[in-house]
């Protein structure tokens, strides 16, 4: 039986190298601690890829105080203002400058917060570095950008790699908590939620409840079924829709916009076609962050069903 612990925080990496990165940056990385030098960063990227993981790990190898803020949380200027004026104004115990983290800081506001963050990069340059990690650096004002060294989350070339690295991650992790497991069905996860890391070791450890993950979840990674949501939305059944969406969202809604776009052709007349790819940008992209994944989808083939045709 699994242990209570929540594993993406107990077992997340304290060190660069112990990092599921790509080559080149984990060699950036590395280069910052065996310098022993901190610039101020902007770490952006998709969801549970490291970015956080990264800058605590460098952090903690440099040995700097620093302290974590989140962005969705406190966006509030006049919190941070007073939280971190507190925090940078004082002289670190351990020597070296303190570091502030402020995680999803695409979540402050661009027109207030954002600017004022400006303002104490330079007021406390010799005392204090910044660490910005954000899903969509877009939403990061110009002015931050300079003042920092931008590192994108980017894998374009070696996944196959990293994939393997993050099963034999998983499996030290299933063989300490003592669950039995099937590496195939491991690694069908994890191809489904790959690269968010942390997706991974949630579903894991939410399967694992009963001690065992066997071949009996894969009905739970299995596709959509678009032939029946297509059916539903062919006759505007929209007590049948949001069932489905109720009954499909432990998919990835990234993947289920992607699936229903590859169908498009299959089950739209051409000419509604453009109409529907708008619609499914605009809520993917709104799926990053909004505050419910089911109303947000919902929302999504709502519209589809009313505006496009299907043949």
């Amino acid at each position: 039986m699994t242990s209570q612990i929540l594993w993406v925080e107990h077992y997340r990496p304290r060190k660069i190298s112990e990092c599921i990165l790509p080559q080149a940056l984990k060699k950036t990385f590395l280069e910052f601690v065996k310098k022993n030098e901190l610039p101020n960063l902007l770490l952006s990227g998709g969801s549970g890829v490291g970015k956080t993981t990264v800058a605590r790990a460098l952090c903690e190898e440099l040995h700097r105080d620093y302290m974590i803020i989140n962005g969705s949380e406190e966006s509030g200027i006049d919190v941070l203002r007073t939280k971190i004026k507190n925090f940078a104004s004082t002289v670190s115990l351990q020597g070296g400058q303190k570091v502030v983290i402020l995680d999803e800081a695409d979540y402050l506001n661009p027109q207030s917060t954002q600017p004022a963050l400006r303002g104490f990069i330079e007021e406390f340059h010799n005392n204090c570095r910044f660490i910005f990690t954000c899903n969509f650096k877009n939403r990061i004002i110009e002015p931050l950008h300079s003042r920092c060294s931008v590192i994108e989350f980017k894998i374009n070339g070696g996944r196959q790699k990293l994939a393997a690295q993050l099963l034999d991650r998983c499996a030290v992790i299933l063989n300490e908590q003592k669950v039995e497991y099937d590496g195939k069905v491991v690694a069908e996860l994890i191809m489904k939620h790959f690269p968010d890391n942390r997706r991974v070791l949630n579903e894991l450890q939410r399967y694992s409840v009963s001690g065992q993950i066997d071949s009996g979840i894969l009905v739970n990674l299995s596709e959509v079924s678009m032939k029946e949501l297509t059916l539903h939305l062919k006759e505007k059944e929209f007590t049948q829709v949001r069932k489905w969406v109720v009954d499909n969202l432990d998919n990835d809604p990234i993947k289920i916009f992607r699936k229903i776009y590859d169908n498009l052709y299959n089950y739209l007349t051409p000419s509604t076609i453009p109409a529907a790819v708008i619609l499914l940008g605009e809520y993917q992209y709104k799926s990053a962050f909004v505050a419910d994944q089911e109303i947000n989808l919902l929302a999504c083939l709502t519209e589809i069903m009313s505006q496009c045709q299907f043949k």
